[in-house]
């Protein structure tokens, strides 16, 4: 059963970068919506930058990451079928659904700001950004406190982080307009 724990650790190494990548890539959408915006040659000379940091990053990093940490997740279930009849395995597959849904909507605004015809702006990238910490957070709880129930609290405490979140937003934009070179 040793072997068990090492694909549980291989898993959850997948998860960590999976995260990393999904962390990052908003972050670096964000640059890249603001540098459109710059005067030449800066707007091409770092629009040709961040496309290719944007896509080392998620097809070198984030896609293999996430198909790795998906057939850990696989074998580990199959290993022990028995996880599937717990609650919070249940509800924990539903935020996992929630992630893959997140991972190609993000996919999809790469391709757009890889052709340039992406029409999100950077507030909503710094908004995007915060998806995988929100899910990250409620599987965090699901798996520690194994409770299909007691995560209701995780999800309390993730809504109050929107909020605080949110105000650090606005309170940035704020900043970012008095303060522009910021």
């Amino acid at each position: 059963m040793d072997y068990y724990f090492y694909l549980k650790a291989f898993h959850l190494i997948f998860v960590i970068t999976w995260f990393a990548g999904l962390f990052y890539i908003p972050r670096l959408f964000v640059y890249q919506i603001e540098a459109f915006h710059k005067p030449s040659p800066e707007k091409e000379i770092l629009g040709k930058q961040l496309k290719l940091m944007s896509k080392r990053l998620w097809y070198i990093i984030t896609w293999p990451s996430a198909i790795l940490c998906t057939l850990f997740a696989i074998v580990l279930l199959i290993l022990n079928p028995s996880l599937l009849y717990q609650s919070w395995m249940q509800v924990k597959l539903g935020f996992i659904l929630l992630l893959f849904i997140y991972h190609i909507l993000t996919h999809k605004y790469y391709i757009q700001l890889q052709i340039d015809t992406c029409e999100k702006t950077s507030s909503f990238m710094r908004i995007w950004n915060e998806g995988a910490t929100f899910i990250l957070f409620a599987v965090i709880f699901l798996v520690v406190l194994k409770s299909g129930i007691n995560w209701i609290w995780g999800i309390i405490g993730m809504l109050v982080l929107v909020v605080l979140i949110m105000l650090g937003f606005k309170a940035y934009k704020n900043f970012r307009e008095k303060n522009p070179d910021a």
